[in-house]
């Protein structure tokens, strides 16, 4: 058999993708009034965005250590290399190593240093080693190499959700009193961040294209457009990216989902990439 390679529902990979390359997924949790909804299993209300007692919640080490169990048996003793949202973001690495130990090296905990498809494309890269018939130790790198090159940016509509979340380092110069903002953040070392302060939403995700296309060069890359509540907006950014890098394949386009779309708020829209990575 191949090692097999874990993710969580923060990778939003999208479905079909997933069963292509077969890595199972462990769902995130939502919290809201007294219920506990697991990310991509559970319907989600739809006023979800706009309640006030919401929260989000890693996976469990419990779960964790099922979906190892599985994906080992899966493997015929191969082994498993667990991708995982930023630690930095998330308790859900934390809970993967607690989950890892009843396996020994048998399983490969990788901190993707990354979210939504930032984290989608180190299971990729994982995937794709294996599937290569790498062994354990060479699909762990793989992932780490891809967890080192890859870049995220984003675009957000409303700071308060932001504020809430506690999730953006370095906020408090700036994050309080500039409600008239859309920054561009990014992801540095697992963090999200502020990369660029704009007034206006337009000359944000320009800016954001600007970025993308500076990472990417003249070389291709993998990328991906993510949005909350905001699919033409996607859309049209997926557009340009397309018209100002011919050379990489078209972008994969998918929603934030639920646990990352309450920490960064409706209208946000977003790009990952993987430099150099090949079509998925």
């Amino acid at each position: 058999m191949t090692v097999v390679v874990v993710t969580d529902s923060a990778a939003r990979i999208p479905a079909p993708l997933r069963a292509r390359w077969g890595i199972p997924e462990v769902p995130l949790h939502i919290l809201a009034d007294g219920a506990d909804l697991s990310d991509g299993v559970d319907d989600m209300p739809a006023d979800l965005m706009e309640r006030g007692r919401v929260s989000t919640a890693a996976a469990t080490p419990e779960e964790l250590r099922a979906a190892y169990r599985r994906a080992h048996a899966a493997s015929d003793g191969d082994g498993v290399v667990a991708v995982h949202v930023s630690a930095e973001l998330s308790g859900t690495v934390g809970a993967a190593w607690a989950a890892a130990g009843e396996f020994g090296d048998a399983v490969r905990v990788v901190d993707s240093r990354s979210a939504a498809m930032g984290a989608g494309f180190v299971a990729l890269a994982a995937a794709r080693a294996a599937a290569d018939g790498a062994e354990l130790a060479v699909v762990a790198a793989a992932a780490a190499t891809a967890a080192e090159r890859g870049r995220a940016y984003l675009v957000v509509q409303r700071l308060e959700s932001l504020r809430r979340s506690g999730r953006i380092g370095g906020a408090g110069a700036w994050l309080g009193t500039a409600l008239s903002l859309k920054p561009l953040l990014r992801i540095d070392n697992g963090k999200l961040v502020l990369a660029q302060r704009i007034r206006t939403a337009g000359k944000a995700i320009a800016a954001m294209v600007e970025r993308v296309c500076d990472t990417v060069g003249d070389q291709s890359a993998a990328i991906a457009v993510h949005h909350v509540d905001d699919p033409d907006g996607a859309a049209e950014l997926a557009a340009t990216l397309a018209d100002r890098l011919p050379q990489c394949p078209p972008a994969i386009v998918t929603g934030l989902g639920p646990v990352l779309g309450l920490h960064v708020g409706p209208g946000a829209l977003g790009v990952c990439v993987d430099p150099a990575a090949p079509q998925y």
